[in-house]
Formats: structure tokens, C-alpha cells, sequence
């Protein structure tokens, strides 16, 4: 209810410093998560979801606010990007606000503090549902297989699910991972990886920026692989029409505009796996309706970032009351009854 009032004074302030005043707080000040309906209750990969809203990576980088965005009423968390050393990723100013379009361009560069800075923070948290620990590659690493494996291994003793993260389009050729051998290799590596204790589970992350043989190559590989869902997808790096003054800044683009390219890749990704393996829709979502569409078309699980932004924490307490009704409303017993519904 006070982020009407506050949004004048975040938006008055360079994006990156409001979004770091907005973790800090959120660190601050944890509240009491809410429960969620008893129809909201899902499983996926194993997991037990309370909702099957999640925060999507890259809004808390480095695993500082894990109960603040918990009690928000996510049912699932997701920290990272993580790479094996910190590193500053790209100069500022690197993030941007596309106020008349409800976007968001960043070209972050997976600046975060490195993975064992953030792994104390994330065993510490009290953990009030599903916690996703995604891990990248460093910039300048010789070996970036190498580095994937590592982060994975890493998180797997405490993360409920391990994201390798070869989507991002700001980080030099990281994109090159989605394809032919190097992909099989990685896949292969991060499933030997993760087999620690009782390993978690291990989700990939795709770019919406694919062709019909990209996507059918990735299914494939994810599933002879073992990975146990697909996080369809990151921003982009295609420019629909857009009316903001920054609407040229270089980066990947997310928010509003990206609904129409997720929605698509979304039913690409659902052909593909021939409804075989979980599929996460992340990419556009701002309402219930919409995330309601989504799990329809076949997403068991749906992730926010940008409309945060422009709607205030508010927004995932208004979409999952919005989704409990509209489960009740088509008469569907729960979330997995839903998904695919439009098939």
C-alpha cells in the first residue's frame, strides 16, 4: 500500500542505487511470509513449492535478503547469478528503467560478490520455502566448464535446486554454451557436479533469442542429461518498439515487452520436451492473468523480476490470490491440474 507513495522517490534515484536501497531494506526488515491457499500447493522436480510464484535471479545477486523476499509470499527464491570469484562485472551506469514501457535493460555483467561470500548467508536463511542458488562462469575464466562445475558443487549442499545460468546476454560469448558440444559437456559436468549427499536439484536456463534447432537441440541435451527443469527464459536482446529515452541502451531487456517472446518460447519449449520435463516461465509476467497463462500454456512454475519494479512488492500477494481464484474459478483442483491446460 505505500509503494504508490514511495515509487516517486526510487524512481528518483539512479536504477541500481534503488535497487540496492530495496535489498537492504528487504535484509532489514523481514516480515512473517504469508501462507498461501491450499490449492496454490504444487510439486515439481520433487519439490514441494508452497505457490508456484518464485523470485527470479538476479534480483538478490548475493543471497542478502533471502527471508525479506520469503515473506513477500514467494514460494520459491532463486539467488545469483554466482560465479566462483567476485568479480565487478560491466562499468555503470548498467541498468535502466523504460518507465513508458514497463521494461528493464541491464547489461550487469554477473557482478556479484563470488559464491562463498553468498553461501553462509544462504545456509543462515530460515528458509521458508524453496531455495534456488543460480551459478555462472567468470568473465576471464580460462575454463568455463570448469567454473560451472564448481559453482554447482558448491551449492549443491544447500540449495533446494542448482540453476546453471548460460543465458545471459552480457557476458561474452556465455550464450555460445547453449549449443553443440559445448552444452552436452557442461550439462554432463554440472550433473557429476551436483551428485553430493543428497544432491539437489539441477535447472537450466535458456535465452528467449533461439532458433526452432536451438530449441529442439537444448530439450534434448536436458533431458539425456538429467536436468530437471528448464527456466524458459532470460531477457533478450531483440528491441520491439518501445517509446522510452532509453530504449537504445545496449543489454538485455525484460518487462512487459518480453511477454510476447516468452509466451512464445514457452510453447516452443513445451513441443520440444513433449511435456516430459517441468518448464519455469519467467519473462513479462505483471499480473495473475498472466501468470495464469502461462501455467496454462504449460509453465509448472513462474518466476518475477521486472515488474517488481513498477508494480512494488505488493504485486506477488495480488497474483496469487488472483491465481487461486482462477484455479477455483475454472474448476481445477490445484496448480498441476492446470498446467498445460491449453494443450
Amino acid at each position: 500500500m505505500l509503494f504508490p507513495l514511495l515509487r516517486p522517490a526510487l524512481f528518483a534515484l539512479d536504477a541500481e542505487q534503488a535497487h540496492g536501497l530495496t535489498i537492504t531494506l528487504l535484509s532489514r526488515f523481514p516480515r512473517t511470509a504469508p501462507k498461501s491457499a491450499p490449492i496454490l500447493r504444487t510439486t515439481v522436480a520433487g519439490l514441494d513449492f508452497a505457490n508456484p510464484l518464485g523470485l527470479a535471479a538476479g534480483v538478490d545477486k548475493n543471497g542478502e535478503a533471502i527471508d525479506g523476499f520469503f515473506g513477500l509470499g514467494f514460494g520459491s527464491v532463486e539467488i545469483g547469478t554466482l560465479t566462483p570469484l567476485p568479480q565487478a562485472g560491466n562499468p555503470r551506469p548498467r541498468l535502466f528503467r523504460l518507465v513508458e514501457d514497463k521494461a528493464v535493460i541491464n547489461r550487469m555483467g554477473f557482478n556479484n560478490g563470488g559464491i562463498h561470500a553468498a553461501l553462509p548467508r544462504a545456509q543462515a536463511a530460515k528458509r521458508r520455502g524453496v531455495l534456488g542458488i543460480n551459478v555462472g562462469a567468470n568473465k576471464d575464466a580460462p575454463d568455463r566448464i570448469a567454473d560451472y562445475a564448481h559453482g554447482v558443487a558448491a551449492a549443491a549442499p544447500i540449495a533446494d535446486y542448482v540453476t546453471v545460468n548460460i543465458s545471459s546476454p552480457n557476458t561474452p560469448g556465455l550464450r555460445d554454451l547453449q549449443h553443440g558440444r559445448e552444452l552436452t559437456d557442461l550439462l554432463a559436468a554440472a550433473d557429476e557436479a551436483r551428485r553430493i549427499g543428497d544432491p539437489p536439484r539441477l535447472f537450466l536456463k535458456v535465452a528467449p533469442d533461439l532458433d526452432a534447432s536451438a530449441i529442439d537441440a537444448i530439450a534434448r541435451a536436458a533431458m539425456e542429461h538429467h536436468v530437471d527443469a528448464l527456466i524458459v527464459s532470460n531477457t533478450t536482446i531483440s528491441r520491439p518498439d518501445l517509446r522510452s529515452a532509453n530504449a537504445g541502451e545496449t543489454g538485455g531487456l525484460s518487462g512487459a515487452p518480453l511477454a510476447p517472446l516468452a509466451r512464445a518460447r514457452l510453447r516452443d519449449f513445451r513441443k520440444a520436451t513433449g511435456g516430459a520435463m517441468p518448464l519455469i516461465s519467467a519473462g513479462g509476467i505483471d499480473s495473475a492473468e498472466e501468470a495464469y497463462a502461462r501455467i496454462r500454456a504449460g509453465a509448472s512454475l513462474v518466476q518475477l523480476y521486472s515488474a517488481l519494479v513498477f508494480h512494488g512488492p505488493g504485486l506477488a500477494q495480488r497474483i496469487l490470490r488472483g491465481l487461486a481464484e482462477a484455479l477455483q474459478r475454472d474448476g481445477f483442483a490445484s496448480v498441476a491440474a492446470a498446467v498445460g491446460a491449453d494443450d
